[in-house]
């Protein structure tokens, strides 16, 4: 099977859905899934509900204003009977009627049952569409063959049961289904945290053997830096399984962190390519004998940066080391650059829930530490050491760190 994910910018009108038939069209549409993002910025709207229903404001006006939308994106696709209408205002009915029997004091939880809605919807227009117009497909529900713990907004995937499941389905035929989600052992959603989509798309690749995963961008495919934030970029056509990890994890947005080591361990063939021009060849990730190693930059923002040193002027020993990750994995904050000396610990950190504040008090009981938030971790790839000089200039540097011609920089 050949695995296809479309992101939310794929799916943001009626004028891209149809776009993605005509990708499939040019690609084949048999044997194959399909894994489907929320269409346009649902996500974002959907969290916004979910901020307002906890604040007590009118989060019903919010809820109506992304069913409009949807129904607007249908009436674009179907005619004025279809029974496409009918679904989408059961979903939509579905999260009023979750949140005003909601009991739960879990944000996360709540965040996870109301959020996921973006994507069941979206699958639900895309899946009918397809089938009008003659790509006969089957619409699944991700949440019965992806199975997790219940680590609310950020889902530890069991490999063992969804791997059981899914490796029931059907080779033969076409389905269309989410990203992003999944369920816990009690069937309560469990979202696999922000931008999970390509992640979805390479569980369901490694539990199908399929025979390639590729994700449809509004790029041409991986390049040596985000466009909209570098100038003369180019086109990374080949790249191993590891230059990939390793952009994604030092935040390459254009690949999700997850997706590529279920896709190494069977060597399934990656490719990112544009829904904009098909045709065009993307990005392959892979073993290649033609894999490129080119410099490549990537700019993190958001980051905050932990300063923290003893107060006594002792050294900052082992025990001290986890007490302070210990923390770091209680409030799920995540290291993105660790510097340490004898007696301090400079930590970059990504702040996906919010919760340095909480870590900063409970080290304050034991550590001096200063907080700056809002830095930025830049990072060049197989940079050319003779002429790094370029990358100091006009920044601001709180911290460096220089390894394996990689360069990073946390800046103001």
């Amino acid at each position: 099977m050949k695995i296809f994910k479309f992101g939310g910018a794929s799916v943001k009108d009626a004028q891209s859905v149809k776009n993605v038939s005509m990708v499939l069209q040019s690609q084949g549409f048999e044997k194959c899934l399909l894994v489907i993002s929320a269409m346009g910025k649902t996500t974002n709207a959907l969290e916004k509900v979910v901020e307002m229903y906890f604040k007590k404001d009118n989060y019903q006006t919010e809820i109506e204003e992304i069913k409009q939308k949807h129904i607007e994106i249908a009436q674009g696709l179907f005619a004025e009977d279809h029974a496409v209408f009918a679904e989408i205002n059961l979903f939509f009915d579905d999260i009023d009627s979750f949140l005003r029997r909601n009991k739960s004091p879990n944000y996360n939880f709540v965040y996870d049952q109301v959020v996921s809605c973006g994507e069941m919807i979206s699958t639900k227009i895309v899946s009918e569409y397809l089938n009008d117009i003659q790509f006969s497909n089957q619409w699944l529900d991700a949440r019965d063959y992806v199975k997790t713990d219940d680590s609310y907004r950020d889902g530890v995937v069991n490999w063992q049961k969804t791997e059981e499941f899914i490796s029931n389905l059907n080779p033969a035929i076409c389905y269309v289904t989410q990203g992003f989600i999944g369920s816990d052992d009690n069937n309560f959603t469990v979202t696999l945290g922000r931008e999970g989509s390509d992640y979805s798309a390479a569980i369901f690749a490694y539990c199908l053997n399929a025979e390639a995963m590729t994700i449809w961008k509004d790029v041409p495919g991986v390049m040596t830096g985000d466009p909209r934030k570098f100038d003369d970029v180019t086109l990374l056509s080949n790249i191993s399984y590891e230059e990939a990890i390793e952009m994604a994890y030092y935040g390459a947005s254009v690949i999700h962190p997850k997706t590529l080591q279920p896709l190494q361990q069977k060597n399934i063939p990656f490719y990112v390519k544009s829904f904009v021009d098909p045709t065009k060849a993307g990005t392959k990730v892979g073993a290649s004998d033609k894999n490129q190693s080119e410099e490549s930059y990537i700019l993190k923002e958001h980051q905050t940066l932990l300063k923290i040193s003893t107060r006594d002027f002792s050294f900052i020993a082992e025990d001290h080391m986890s007490l302070i990750f210990n923390n770091l994995a209680k409030y799920k904050i995540k290291v993105s650059l660790m510097q340490n000396s004898a007696i301090s610990l400079e930590l970059c950190l990504e702040d996906k829930f919010n919760k340095v504040e909480e870590l900063n008090d409970e080290l304050q009981k034991v550590f001096k530490t200063d907080v700056i938030k809002n830095v930025s971790l830049f990072t060049v790839r197989n940079a050319k050491m003779e002429n790094i000089d370029k990358f100091y200039q006009g920044k601001s540097v709180l911290l460096e760190q220089i390894a394996k011609n990689t360069l990073q920089m946390v800046t103001q």
